[in-house]
Order: structure tokens, then sequence, then C-alpha cells
């Protein structure tokens, strides 16, 4: 029996790129949010969700810290998708007609330079697979989407130009969710602990709190600090550990880090990717 697998946006966007890449066996359900994709799993629709959760040039994908911790999923694995942006054009079109490019607002930033340089205007779409679907659907030579040609594939448009954004190592990273934690498995390349956390009301609680981990050996590869609710004094962190909380000094980590806070939650522990490296 085929599974299933949810991302937010279209068929050919760059979260269908890292479920080709990291769970091929899958077919890809499209949603319109990233709530409905982690709904379609929750409500048995999917049996997992690939999340976009940061890009190396855009930064965090805010909406999703906000969701995680409330999502009922678990993180089992990691992804990374090298984000080459491409020119599509429909059938015949030249790199010389394009007047209009179509893509998403944080898209569009990324491949300034290029679009200067050939006097193309950005113009926003929802999502970069959509502006691909819509061009194609349009029909117009002088309009073009940048997207990947994942999508150019999917909905029948030509490259005109490849990899045209402006940092050479673009990259966006992916949390592949569960309705089931999967925390036995042991990775080659060492294992992530993602979990969040707020601290107590006293001073320098924050860095109590991280003091734990630098005494006892444990990596912090990633620190997001974010309100909760409207309030300027109620701090939420999410972090990302190297290690498993069976080990031993992570273990002690987490409990030094469990008395200057007030609430801890695992969000995942899986195995850290190769691509990460």
């Amino acid at each position: 029996m085929t599974q299933t697998i949810a991302i937010q946006g279209e068929l050919g966007s760059y979260s269908h790129e890292a479920c080709r890449k990291e769970r091929p066996g899958m077919d890809v359900l499209p949603c319109r949010s990233f709530e409905d994709a982690i709904d379609a799993v929750r409500n048995g629709d999917a049996e997992l969700a690939m999340l976009p959760v940061e890009n190396s040039t855009y930064g965090r994908v805010a909406d999703i810290h906000r969701l995680l911790p409330h999502s009922g999923l678990h993180i089992i694995d990691e992804a990374f998708v090298r984000v080459h942006i491409n020119l599509l054009g429909v059938p015949g079109a030249t790199l010389a007609d394009i007047k209009e490019a179509h893509s998403h607002l944080v898209l569009l930033p990324q491949c300034a330079g290029f679009l200067n340089t050939h006097g193309i205007r950005g113009r926003v779409s929802p999502d970069n697979a959509r502006a691909a679907r819509d061009v194609a659907d349009q029909g117009d030579k002088t309009h073009a989407a940048l997207a990947s040609e994942l999508a150019g594939e999917i909905y029948g448009l030509n490259v005109l130009a490849r990899h045209i954004e402006d940092e050479g190592d673009n990259t966006t990273r992916f949390l592949t969710m569960s309705r089931t934690p999967d925390n036995s498995r042991r990775g080659e390349n060492g294992m992530i602990t993602s979990f969040v956390f707020q601290v107590r009301n006293i001073p320098a609680a924050l860095y109590k709190a991280m003091g734990g981990f630098a005494t006892n050996g444990v990596n912090m590869t990633k620190l997001e600090s974010y309100m909760i609710g409207s309030s300027f004094t109620a701090t939420q962190f999410y972090a990302d550990i190297d290690g498993h909380p069976d080990d031993p000094n992570v273990q002690l980590a987490l409990d030094e880090l469990a008395y200057f806070t007030t609430n801890i939650e695992i969000l995942g522990v899986y195995p850290a990717n190769s691509d990460r490296f």
C-alpha cells in the first residue's frame, strides 16, 4: 500500500522536491496551508508531513515554529534541499521575450540580480509552483515563473535560464513530521533532539538554563526565541542539540535546563542528515 506525505503548496514546490529526495516511494498530498498539512497527518489523510523550517538566505519559517509545539506531531527526520531557482517559460518563449516573472514573495528577492540585469519585473504569487501552473495556463510568452525544474516538468514549461539565484549555497531545511515518535533509531551521523522551553521569571534565567549544555559538552546548533501570544514578557525558545535524550551528558543537560524552566517539550529525536555536514 502506497503511503501519503502532505506538503504546503502545489506539486512542483521545493517541499515536493524534498519528498522526492527523502521519501521517493510516497504519494504527495498538496495542501493550502501549513495548518492543513499538519491536519492531514492528524486526521489520517497522510502518514507524514514535509515542512520547511528554515532557509539559509531567508532565515526561519516563523509559522512553523509557532505551529510545531501545538501540532501533536513528532519530528522523525530532517531533509536539506538546495534551492535552485529557474526561469520557466511556455514552449516557444525565449529569455528575450520575458517581461514579468511570477513567484513567491520570499523567492523574488533571491534572484533580484538576474531580474534587474534582464529588465524583468517580479510579480508576487502565492506559491512558486502555483506560479508555474498559472504561467502554463495563461500561455503568454512574456510571462515566466521562478520555480524548480520539477515544476517545469509537471506543468510543461521550458527552462529559459537555470540556477539564477543570487546566493550560490541557498538551502532549505525541512522536517518530516509523524503522528508517532521514532526515538529508537541511531543515525550514522549522530542524533538531533529538538525541543521548546520557557524559562522561569528570574534574573539571568536563560544564561543559567544554557549553562548545563556547556558544562556537559552538549552542542546546541540552533536557538530561536519568539513571543507567546501577544505578550512581550512571555518568551518561548526553540532549540536543536546534538545527541539523544538517553545519552548521559544530554540527560544531565536537560535536567539542569528543567530546573530553570517552567515547561520543556521534546518535539523530536531523529538522525542528523548527512547533508547538514
